[in-house]
């Protein structure tokens, strides 16, 4: 996300060597590792969100709840996070939920071995399947920590990559399918954020679907406040309540007085159920 795992200059980098342009959920029913298990309700939210990079002081938090926005996104945990989290606890999770806060958690795991630049992990062919697996558990130990309970929706932040690069993308799959398994064993919904034109394009466009999320937030920065009229893929793939869309980045806002710089996000997605 702009500024929040890599500068926004990276990004921009790193976005257009995956051939894309800045101008540029089947829920429940996609996540076939699901199916055994008796799920709690899903908690959706259908509104304006925000990210940013270290979660707000809970005055912010405050001052912030206008109505304009209604969901926050925070990062609970991965090593490539980009910023310490010192307002992040139980009680500021607690605190912002009896505010009426809804809580988007997105952990930033390890990222594709082709793509620029470098990242405390970064996984391979090799190690995909297991780094998945072990990034699975710590999201899982880190989001119920934070008191963010089963059924909760965690989202992997996977960033831009050239996906013809065939082992690559076959790689960042069988990580995000190990990931999303051992999510789904501890009764957590598996969500991901990604690029349209190449990290979410790869999960959309997969033909084989077996244990990838059924929740997609799809980069994609039009400043269009929509889910649906410029969804880039087929209208039934991610249907149910289970697509956000980071449409605008690095918006300069103020809301109750207090100034922030923030991504913009239209959301009908699944978040976290806490309280």
């Amino acid at each position: 996300m702009a500024g929040h795992r890599q500068s926004k200059k990276r990004r921009y980098i790193t976005w257009a060597v995956a051939g894309a342009a800045v101008v540029a959920g089947a829920g429940i029913a996609a996540q076939t590792s699901m199916a055994a298990t008796a799920w709690p309700a899903q908690k959706t939210f259908t509104g304006r969100a925000f990210d940013t990079c270290t979660a707000p002081p809970l005055s912010t938090m405050k001052a912030w709840h206008t109505g304009f926005y209604g969901a926050a996104a925070v990062y609970v945990g991965g090593r490539n996070r980009g910023c310490a989290q010192p307002n992040l606890t139980a009680s500021w999770v607690k605190s912002v939920s009896s505010l009426g806060w809804k809580l988007v958690p997105i952990y930033v795991g390890a990222q594709p071995p082709c793509q620029s630049g470098s990242n405390p992990e970064k996984l391979t062919s090799a190690t995909a399947a297991s780094l998945g697996a072990t990034d699975a558990a710590d999201a899982v130990a880190r989001a119920s920590a934070l008191g963010m309970k089963a059924g909760s929706a965690i989202y992997l932040d996977m960033e831009a990559y050239d996906t013809t690069n065939t082992s690559c993308n076959d790689a960042v799959l069988t990580y995000v399918r190990a990931f999303d398994k051992g999510l789904h064993a501890k009764t957590y919904r598996a969500g991901y954020y990604g690029f349209s034109s190449s990290s979410a394009k790869a999960i959309a466009t997969a033909t084989d679907k077996t244990d990838l999320p059924g929740n997609l937030w799809y980069a994609l920065w039009d400043k269009n406040n929509t889910t649906t009229a410029d969804w880039p893929w087929g209208s039934t793939q991610f249907t149910n309540h289970s697509r956000g869309h980071q449409y605008m980045v690095n918006s300069k806002e103020s809301h109750g007085g207090i100034t922030l710089t923030v991504d913009r996000d239209a959301w009908d997605a699944p978040v976290a159920i806490t309280g």
